[in-house]
């Protein structure tokens, strides 16, 4: 039974980056508009996380996902942005897993 959790888990965190891929321009432009957006969003998809069952691990995967994808797709549109930018880029793959679990962090708290 327990396997069968971890791969509905999984589904819904590939749902989340099903979802951050097809965000058009102009609701990325709202969302990176400046940094409060940014974690009003993220703080919204980790209640939304929480209450489909995500873990902490699993919230953190997701925002893994997201920084991926705003990393390759995405310029720092100001301070706070580039200084999270300039840390995911130099990160680890390991460093980025913490990083996303300290974003979870901010906006959970």
């Amino acid at each position: 039974m327990e396997h069968k959790s971890t791969e509905e888990k999984s589904a819904k965190i590939n749902q989340v980056e099903q979802a951050v891929n097809s965000l058009g321009e102009e609701k990325i432009d709202e969302i990176l508009k400046n940094f409060e957006s940014f974690k009003e969003f993220l703080g919204d998809k980790v209640v939304m996380g929480k209450k489909m069952g995500l873990t902490e691990e699993q919230l953190a995967i997701a925002a893994q996902k997201v920084g991926n994808f705003l990393s390759k797709h995405e310029q720092a549109r100001n301070r706070e942005e580039k200084l999270l930018q300039e840390l995911w880029l130099v990160g680890s793959e390991e460093e980025q897993h913490m990083l996303s679990h300290m974003l979870v962090k901010l906006v959970r708290d």
